[in-house]
């Protein structure tokens, strides 16, 4: 299993190469960066590599004592690395909403925005928006943080003819094993039907579907920013602090074994870190990525009808207006 997943793809890199081996070279200087989640795992790893090639990185957590100890800790390891911290809480449209509304009063440009935060498995609970919290984290607080931002980001890929602007999300294998249904738009907050893992997945279908109808949207309005999903790989961090200690341990005993391989969390950055920022995604747009490889989603995720559908539906959920 292990000598399979190493093998390196059409882009020389395999599920196992790490940010930086897949970065070595590149030169990020100039460029702006948000990275939601940034406090944590492969938002941390993710926000490091890019600080270290150059990259202004905006740190967006929600924990702030969190985020600044982070950014103290990378600027010891790169002390000219350009980056700050602001708050964000994606189960908050109110924080959503203010988030983007001072980094656009900031005046700074934005090249790459990566849509990483989320959280995993959690027992059935609505957000402050009144919706089932792991659909509001993971897809509709990063829907509307991308809308909100995307003015900022076709004005800063305006500005220059040579750069284009990537939106990366960060979904999950898991969103091949969701509801049979694949977006249960009149039940997201059935209770009585939710299981949290499904739901979890679900959310990460939804990141893809995103990816997908918005990838469309900007090439139809000819606009130079891509829009692409990724699977960053089975990596063991707080993102399973809901999983039942059950599977936790079933999962680690099979990677003891060699049957299940799970990456560190310089591994897990990788794919992130590849979209974002490698020459060879230029012009790339609403593909999913795995093992720093174009890979293919499932069916569902391929779906154009129940993306434009779920597009609609994040708009109504949201508030926004056309």
């Amino acid at each position: 299993m292990g000598i399979l997943l190493s093998k390196k793809g059409p882009s020389g890199f395999s599920a196992f190469s790490t940010a930086e081996e897949v970065t070595h070279g590149i030169d990020g200087t100039g460029l702006t960066a948000i990275v939601t989640g940034a406090s944590s795992g492969i938002g941390v790893e993710t926000s490091r590599v890019l600080a270290l090639r150059g990259v202004h990185v905006v740190m967006a957590v929600r924990n702030m004592d969190s985020g600044t100890n982070v950014k103290e800790e990378i600027l010891k390891e790169i002390p000219n690395a350009k980056l700050d911290v602001m708050e964000l809480d994606l189960s908050s449209m109110a924080s959503v909403t203010k988030f983007a509304a001072d980094y656009n009063s900031k005046g700074l440009p934005l090249n790459i925005l990566v849509n990483n935060a989320g959280v995993m498995a959690t027992p059935f609970k609505l957000s402050q928006d009144n919706i089932e919290l792991q659909f509001a984290t993971n897809h509709l607080g990063h829907f509307l943080l991308t809308n909100l931002l995307l003015e900022t980001m076709k004005h800063t890929s305006q500005q220059s003819s040579k750069i284009e602007g990537r939106i990366v999300n960060v979904s999950s294998l898991g969103h091949k094993y969701g509801y049979r249904e694949g977006i249960r738009f009149d039940e997201i907050n059935d209770e009585s039907r939710y299981n949290k893992y499904r739901a979890y997945n679900q959310s990460k279908l939804a990141n893809i579907l995103h990816s997908n109808e918005l990838a469309r949207r900007l090439k139809e309005e000819g606009v130079k920013i891509t829009a692409n999903s990724l699977h960053p790989g089975e990596t063991f961090t707080n993102l399973l602090r809901n999983v039942h200690s059950f599977f936790q341990c079933f999962f680690k005993a099979l990677s003891l074994l060699g049957i299940f391989m799970s990456k560190t969390v310089e591994q897990g950055a990788a794919t992130t870190c590849f979209v974002s920022l490698h020459p060879q995604v230029k012009g790339v747009t609403g593909e999913y990525f795995s093992g720093c490889n174009i890979a293919k989603p499932c069916s569902q995720a391929k779906d154009v009808d129940m993306a434009k559908k779920l597009w609609e539906f994040s708009f109504s959920l949201t508030n926004q207006k056309y």
